[in-house]
């Protein structure tokens, strides 16, 4: 089955005045994923982008990772957390939900602290699976590892993810702008390229070994990871991540899959997008997904199932 991704392009203002470009692409023929930044105009420094001043130009230029896990661990979330997704527009901190699940660029580090301080859990957005020509650290990605480009998504080609002894320190660099910043987890995108047109001859178990390479360069770093979509390979790497967050699975009738992760006491952040929710929530609330209904945009606006 292909992946069906949504997507939507966030937009603001960087520096003086920067214009992020707006666009939509469906994942696979159905959906629309809107996790993901827009570009970032030509110019603006490492230290501007990842909002963390001289900390983030640290560990972008320094992206050995030491193999010693954290102290303490990771953050173990549990099923029947509530959340809150919220990757464009002013961040709200009023929100009622126990996880805020928020974008690695567009969110400081005093936001973070600010919503920690209220007793939040805070999730990292960060791309994994594709080269994003409007990155700082675009330019040490070599050509190699760079395939074909994502529908309707301009600057963006996938990676091959068989390639883990170069992609290991540049991803390794990121995590650890997520770290840096104070967030618990982070929810890696794009971590399904073998179900699209990469081209890369990727196999099932290429994905399958490059999701768990993932899971424990955040595990690593002391960050809990999440699961983004496929769900065709939830049971094989249930084990290997802290929890899900899935778009849709009720439209598309595939939330039972996910429930190997509600099995095992780990929760599923789930949103729809159309539909009441006196519709999906009906057919959720058996399996103990944390759900709600979003905008595309995936502003603050929420209704939740609980």
């Amino acid at each position: 089955m292909n992946a069906r991704r949504l997507r939507f392009v966030l937009c603001g203002l960087v520096a003086l005045v920067v214009l992020y470009a707006a666009a939509c692409t469906n994942r696979g023929a159905n959906k629309v994923d809107p996790s993901r930044p827009a570009p970032q105009t030509a110019g603006v420094g490492p230290s501007d982008i990842w909002g963390l001043g001289s900390a983030s130009a640290s560990a972008l230029a320094s992206p050995s990772l030491s193999g010693a896990p954290a102290a303490g661990g990771w953050w173990k979330p549990t099923v029947g957390l509530t959340w809150q997704w919220q990757l464009t527009g002013t961040l709200d901190k009023s929100v009622a939900a126990q996880v805020y699940d928020v974008d690695a660029a567009n969110t400081s580090a005093a936001d973070v602290a600010a919503l920690k301080a209220a007793g939040r859990r805070v999730i990292c957005y960060i791309n994994v699976g594709a080269h994003e020509d409007f990155r700082p650290d675009a330019k040490n990605f070599p050509e190699s590892v760079r395939g074909k480009g994502l529908d309707g998504w301009p600057g963006e080609k996938w990676l091959d993810v068989r390639r883990w002894d170069v992609l290991e320190p540049l991803l390794s660099a990121r995590f650890k702008v997520c770290r840096d910043k104070g967030f618990d987890a982070v929810e890696p995108d794009n971590v399904d390229g073998y179900s699209n047109n990469s081209g890369f001859p990727l196999t099932a178990g290429d994905q399958l070994t490059f999701n768990r390479r993932v899971a424990d360069l955040a595990h690593r770093l002391g960050l809990a990871v999440g699961l983004k979509n496929d769900v065709e390979q939830a049971r094989a790497l249930a084990p290997a991540f802290d929890f899900a967050v899935n778009e849709e699975c009720a439209r598309y009738d595939e939330c039972d899959t996910l429930k190997v992760f509600t099995d095992t006491g780990k929760p599923v952040f789930h949103v729809e997008y159309d539909g009441s929710t006196s519709t999906f929530c009906a057919k959720v609330k058996p399996l103990r997904f944390s759900s709600m209904k979003k905008k595309l945009a995936l502003d603050a606006w929420r209704e939740s199932c609980y």
